[in-house]
Order: structure tokens, then C-alpha cells, then sequence
């Protein structure tokens, strides 16, 4: 498996460092998911306004929000089921991270930056392999993903 990360920080909020913990994360979580050939995720790190004005025009939400995941390969209702080409890459979609929540989510639960960025960037890819927590049987299930893939990294609480 070989993961690409085009990660871009539109608020030179993250440091170099930064940059290597979300690519590996997502690379943790492709492992841990089973995924395998070339996969491409794109992560962007924005401010509180920008992330308001996502929220707003693709969720009808006018408040910021911590992240917000855009999976390509999401069958809507009615849309052909698309059949995998193994020589192209899979690419998964869009994960869109509010660094103004980054910092304040961390200090709100009393750890790391780097652990909630880890967190986001984690929560954002398993939302574009599928993953919800519409209900308290799938928030159960993906937050314990998430903490087992942040566990196997190393980020823990």
C-alpha cells in the first residue's frame, strides 16, 4: 500500500512536524482499515471563518465546526456503483481541519495540539472510509477505532 497526502496549511499555523504527524495518521489509519494500492487523501488546515463558510454552503450549518470530510467515493442514492481500477489510485476525498479548534478542543480536554490534530485527522479519514456516529451504536464503534489507530501511533490521552 502507498499512501499520498497532499496536505496544505492555508493558516502556516502547523510546523513541519505537524505536517509528518497528519501524514502519518492517515497512513496508520489505511493500515489499520485494510486498505491496500495507491490511496490519495487530501488534508487542508483552515481558519475559523473559512471552515464556517464550508459548513454553511455543503451542510447548511452556518457555525465553524472541528472538521469536515468530503468522501469520493460515497454512493448516493441511485448512482451507479462504480467498479475499482487497481492501476489507478483510490482516492478517498477531502479532510478539512480548523486549526482555531485544534487549539482550543486541546485545551478544553486537557491534552496535546498534537493530539487533537492526530484525533481530527484521524476522525476526517474514517469518515471517508464510511465511518459515521449518527447513532450511539456507530459513535461507539468509529470512537473506538479512533482511539485504538491513535493508540497503535502512540497519541494517547
Amino acid at each position: 500500500m502507498n499512501v499520498t497526502v497532499d496536505f496544505n496549511d492555508e493558516t502556516s499555523v502547523l510546523t513541519e512536524k505537524h505536517h509528518v504527524l497528519v501524514e502519518e495518521v492517515i497512513v496508520k489509519t489505511a493500515e489499520a482499515e485494510g486498505l491496500s494500492g495507491e490511496v490519495e487523501v487530501s488534508v487542508t488546515i483552515v481558519d475559523e471563518k473559512r471552515i464556517q463558510e464550508i459548513n454553511r454552503e455543503y451542510r447548511d450549518k452556518d457555525q465553524p465546526t472541528d472538521v469536515i470530510s468530503f468522501a469520493l467515493n460515497e454512493q448516493g442514492e441511485g448512482e451507479l456503483h462504480l467498479v475499482e481500477d487497481l492501476n489507478m489510485p483510490n482516492i478517498l476525498g477531502d479532510i478539512i481541519i480548523s486549526a482555531a479548534h485544534i487549539q482550543s478542543q486541546a485545551e478544553e480536554y486537557g491534552h496535546s495540539f498534537e493530539r487533537e490534530l492526530g484525533f481530527l485527522a484521524v476522525h476526517g479519514m474514517l469518515h471517508l472510509l464510511g465511518y459515521d456516529h449518527m447513532t450511539e451504536a456507530e459513535e461507539k464503534e468509529m470512537f473506538s477505532r479512533q482511539e485504538d489507530i491513535l493508540a497503535a501511533y502512540g497519541l494517547t490521552r
